[in-house]
């Protein structure tokens, strides 16, 4: 099997191919960020992105995981299938920028990107169309829905993909992602090795006390001291028990409890999370987490209750294809444009396809200093340059293409 990258001859023609798209994927990403819709909500955006790939001649399956959409490219050759994975759902973060492109629904804003991964997968699959006779393969696109989590109550994103079968028929041997980035220049890629994204993992804590009087604090048993203490504790184990070079980072955004100013509650709820770049270090932490717990709330004659939801796994780039990407990248763009970026400690549902075969996640730069979007992720100030919409389409092209025919031999 051959490791060798896509012949530079082809590389112009697919980069001179994205570029021409341009204007189309400027149009498609300002459509879908008028209209942002929630994750398993996803209904305008599911059916835009069916009909365009249905008028590329793509198979389409519709309705994955709710209101995701998968869709086949059959190159004239024979040879494996790879997949390509780019999510559609939107935050529930109020728009605030004045621009041409602001969202039209209340509250709901494209604050991660997604809009600009929907059309950058639309765009590799209209660039792949021109080059289906030197694909010896077939290029499956996955459209995923409820990256950032479904709502409560329901099932979704990744996990629910790969329950229905995403990875088979045909079956897919390598699956590549990608996510813009505020902390790289425009015409940049990041790249790293080994873990990309952490795990993150929900955990919610009940602390039992007993309500007494304030005046008299030892008749009772004060959950909003213990709890204090418990966060407290927390914080200091994951510096003093487990390997700072493997990080384990508890982050509570909740902490609630009592109803009276004068009377000491007898209930806290601490809400929660916990990321971690180590599946090592991952799967010892509710264990580690539950002996903080028994010890302080015993030592103060409290109890708790905690529930711990499993999230996504830590996102890994495979070794392989880390040795076949990275290389191709700087073979289309040159070594100065792709840079060595740490792992981040946000996480992405990619994970449960990573942990199925191997995959690949790389981060495109869409930050601009001289046109003020340098606002990170999540916030309601978030904005791309979107001149990052036909380098993306290039780099995912690139991939698959170099890939293919690296493999087919």
């Amino acid at each position: 099997m051959s490791e060798e990258i896509l012949d530079p001859a082809v590389y112009p023609r697919v980069h001179s191919r994205a570029q021409s798209l341009q204007p189309k994927l400027v149009g498609i990403r300002r459509v879908l960020h008028r209209q942002p819709e929630l994750s398993n909500r996803e209904f305008r955006t599911s059916k835009l992105v069916a009909e365009y790939l249905k008028c590329l001649g793509l198979k389409v399956q519709t309705s994955v995981a709710h209101t995701g959409v998968v869709a086949v490219l059959a190159g004239e050759q024979e040879g494996p299938t790879v997949a390509v994975r780019v999510d559609m759902d939107a935050l529930p973060v109020q728009e605030i920028l004045d621009v041409p492109y602001k969202s039209e629904v209340e509250g709901v804003k494209h604050a991660c990107g997604h809009d600009v991964h929907t059309t950058m997968g639309l765009g590799v699959a209209e660039t792949l169309m021109n080059f289906r006779d030197v694909i010896p393969g077939k290029v499956k696109f996955i459209f995923q829905p409820a990256e950032e989590g479904p709502p409560e109550g329901e099932t979704g994103g990744a996990a629910l993909m790969v329950k229905e079968g995403v990875l088979e028929d045909p079956t897919v041997e390598a699956i590549f992602g990608i996510h813009v980035m505020p902390t790289i220049e425009v015409g940049k890629i990041g790249v790293h090795t080994g873990a990309v994204w952490a795990s993150n993992d929900t955990i919610e804590i009940l602390i039992h006390g007993r309500k007494t009087h304030a005046a008299y604090p030892h008749t009772g048993v004060d959950a909003i001291t213990v709890a204090a203490q418990v966060v407290l504790g927390l914080q200091t184990m994951v510096t003093r028990l487990v390997d700072v070079r493997d990080p384990l980072l508890i982050s509570f955004g909740i902490f609630e409890g009592g109803n009276q100013f004068n009377v000491l509650a007898d209930r806290v709820r601490l809400q929660g999370i916990v990321r971690s770049l180590s599946p090592e270090v991952r799967e010892a932490a509710p264990k580690r987490i539950e002996e903080v717990l028994r010890g302080v709330t015993q030592s103060f004659g409290a109890s708790y209750t905690l529930t711990w939801t499993a999230g996504a796994p830590v996102t890994m780039n495979h070794p392989r294809l880390v040795a076949h990407a990275i290389p191709s990248l700087e073979s289309a763009f040159g070594k100065e444009n792709v840079i060595m970026q740490r792992p981040q400690m946000g996480a992405e549902d990619f994970a449960c396809f990573a942990e199925k075969i191997p995959g690949f996640y790389f981060w495109l730069g869409v930050r601009n200093e001289a046109k003020g979007i340098t606002r990170m992720l999540h916030t309601p100030e978030f904005d791309v340059d979107e001149d990052c919409l036909s380098i993306g389409v290039s780099a995912l092209s690139h991939l698959v293409l170099s890939y293919l025919q690296s493999h087919s031999r």
